[in-house]
């Protein structure tokens, strides 16, 4: 069964690409590499035995995406990464998280309606902005986004639902992700940020390796135990697995329509704690000062996955301690082997 992959070559892509071929799928990959790297389809090759098919092209180009659709007409399923993600930068740069996040699945949609196709959408967990309780599940009023980043997934959502309600013949699943880290535990794939890390741990790993002079925690007077944000944080390697889950759920005859699942571990660690099992873990001390609050930040939000264990039969399984060490082995690799 073929899956075409959206942003494959990315992060969270790259590690799916590897557990949908565990999983049996022929994985296609489409990436206009913004934000990622050639090199780590060469990577994946080496974790998977072969090199899957792989189309550069950036999903805003309506021909471009018609043209797909005409070369690989046997896809089965959709899985849609490709985005821009960066909270911070969202502030700073609305419209072209505007124009890239809809445009793209705008093209995308469109150049396969009609076909019988399930399709799994990126979401975030940024639609529920700071919830009024904790922790939260998908039945959660859905608040006003904090950020034009959050504000797309909000939007992408609802495309998605009225697509649905209109009689299309897709099934759809939305994931609505919490904090992804980690690598793979070959080492060969990980999280690859150009330029400054618009994330935590990458900032963590690359000041750890002297790339950066120090992380900023950006505020420590919020309500939590140590002041810092909380964040769900989750293993890259669970969170791809839950996209194999989700299809295979998508492909039963009783799925109907449209749902959506919350991805995480159920539990929260502030930001210090992620940098306190950095050091414990890797024995590594990190460079690191208290800054003020960043605009569009959330407080503090961990999800309720009881929905995911029952109905996905998905749970993650590796801990924060696993997390860091891994992605601390991905970086000291790429810093050996630089792509």
């Amino acid at each position: 069964m073929k899956i075409l992959v959206t942003g494959g070559l990315g992060f969270i892509g790259s590690h799916t690409v590897v557990e949908l071929v565990n999983a049996g799928y022929e994985p296609v990959i489409v990436d206009d590499l913004s934000n990622s790297d050639p090199k780590i389809l060469d990577q994946i090759a080496r974790i998977i035995g072969y090199k899957p098919v792989f189309h550069k092209l950036d999903l805003c180009d309506e021909r471009g995406v018609k043209e797909l659709a005409v070369n690989e007409p046997d896809i089965q399923g959709i899985i849609h990464f490709a985005a821009s993600k960066a909270v911070g930068e969202s502030v700073q740069k609305p419209l072209k998280y505007y124009r890239n996040n809809f445009y793209s699945l705008i093209n995308l949609l469109d150049a396969y309606y009609g076909n019988p196709l399930n399709f799994v959408f990126s979401s975030s967990c940024t639609v529920y902005g700071q919830p009024e309780h904790l922790p939260v599940n998908e039945t959660a009023p859905i608040q006003p986004a904090q950020s034009p980043y959050g504000n797309t997934k909000q939007i992408a959502e609802e495309i998605l639902r009225d697509l649905i309600a209109s009689g299309s013949n897709y099934k759809v699943i939305s994931l609505r992700y919490f904090n992804p880290v980690g690598a793979h535990e070959t080492a060969l794939i990980g999280e690859l940020p150009i330029g400054v890390p618009q994330n935590l741990v990458p900032f963590i790993t690359q000041t750890a390796i002297g790339k950066r002079e120090k992380i900023t925690v950006f505020g420590d007077d919020y309500d939590t135990p140590d002041g810092s944000c909380v964040r769900d944080y989750i293993h890259v390697v669970d969170l791809a697995k839950a996209h194999v889950a989700a299809l295979k759920l998508l492909e039963k005859e009783s799925f109907k329509g449209y749902d959506v699942f919350n991805i995480g571990t159920g539990k929260g660690n502030t930001v210090l704690d992620v940098i306190h099992a950095f050091e414990r873990t890797t024995g590594v001390k990190l460079n690191y000062e208290i800054g003020p609050r960043r605009e569009g930040d959330v407080e503090k939000v961990w999800g309720d996955v009881t929905k995911s264990a029952n109905k996905l039969g998905w749970k993650a399984e590796l801990d924060i301690d696993t997390m860091m060490l891994s992605a601390w082995e991905w970086e000291k690799y790429i810093a050996q082997n630089p792509l």
